[in-house]
């Protein structure tokens, strides 16, 4: 991967800087892959080119499914990103997620968008439709704070993952409705959803979606991009379960979750939730008093830190 303007900009000597940051904003409206950056409700600065270009991640358009025991590539131990929609379920699976990022998709009668940020950690299913207008999407091959960079295909806009907003373009501003998921295993998903369907590995796209391009990321301190926040309390890649209700946000670490019984109760503003982890699989839900899965966030801690600096976080003690 190549880092972007920024990037050129602090690496020349300090008395070229002055004259490199005038033209930085036009450099980087030239260098980001044709995408418009006129209108813009982030630094164009902050943006990063991750490397591969535009559509040089392909998307999914037109994803196949298999049923559960036809899924013959997938082992006990894989993880999923699993969706059940009026009582429609699917399993998404990483390892064609970390090749794909978006697929673009239908489920129990309604059009999603289904995202996966293998630098974040953060899968994250949207409507796809945004003010009346259904959007499908592709990969623009940039970054915001080491976060994907979706665009739509309409009009162009990027949207930042994470932020779950369009961030450039004609739509700057409209947001993103975040839908339930669960990030978990295989054989917990298919235990649970047994008529599950599963993303095809026939994608139309040659991968070798049995290797993992991101191999020891996870385990690393490491980050390929910078990031404008960051807090040291946890280990970078930390995984932690994340909700936002208005302007409050709290992260519950799974190292913190494994420590005490399931389920946490805790109230977000006036909102009562319980937070369940399965420390068998690694899997942890947000639930209301009724029970409903809440929309919430699994990804590494840094990159919700840096979304929202202003987080409160769960502790075991």
């Amino acid at each position: 991967m190549v880092a972007g303007v920024r990037d050129c900009c602090m690496n020349r000597p300090s008395r070229m800087k002055s004259i490199l940051y005038s033209l930085c904003g036009l450099i980087t409206v030239i260098a980001l892959c044709g995408f418009d950056t006129s209108r813009h409700s982030i630094p164009v600065d902050d943006i990063y080119d991750g490397g591969p270009g535009k559509d040089g991640i392909p998307a999914i358009l037109h994803p196949k499914f298999i049923p559960a025991e036809e899924a013959a590539f997938l082992k006990k131990q894989d993880r999923i990103l699993g969706i059940i929609q009026n009582g429609q379920a699917k399993a998404y699976p990483i390892k064609i997620l970390n090749w794909h990022e978006i697929v673009n998709d239908r489920i129990g009668g309604t059009s999603v968008v289904v995202t996966y940020c293998p630098l974040c950690g953060t899968g994250m299913v949207f409507d796809a439709q945004v003010n009346g207008r259904k959007l499908s999407f592709g990969v623009s091959g940039l970054l915001y704070q080491s976060d994907m960079l979706l665009y739509d295909h309409q009009t162009e806009s990027l949207w930042s993952q994470i932020k779950s907003e369009a961030v450039t373009g004609s739509l700057t501003g409209a947001r993103l409705k975040l839908r339930p998921s669960t990030h978990t295993n295989w054989e917990s998903w298919k235990a649970r959803y047994p008529k599950t369907l599963v993303l095809s590995d026939d994608t139309g796209f040659r991968r070798n979606y049995g290797r993992d391009p991101y191999q020891g990321y996870e385990t690393s301190e490491r980050l390929m991009f910078g990031v404008n926040a960051t807090n040291k309390k946890y280990h970078p890649k930390e995984k932690v379960i994340g909700i936002k209700s208005g302007k409050i946000s709290k992260a519950y670490p799974f190292s913190e979750l494994k420590k005490v019984k399931s389920p946490v109760k805790d109230v977000l503003g006036k909102t009562p939730i319980r937070i369940f982890y399965d420390r068998k699989t690694r899997t942890a839900v947000i639930r209301d008093e009724n029970d409903r899965l809440m929309p919430s966030v699994v990804g590494f801690w840094f990159a919700w830190y840096t979304f929202h600096p202003e987080t409160r976080v769960f502790s075991a003690e």
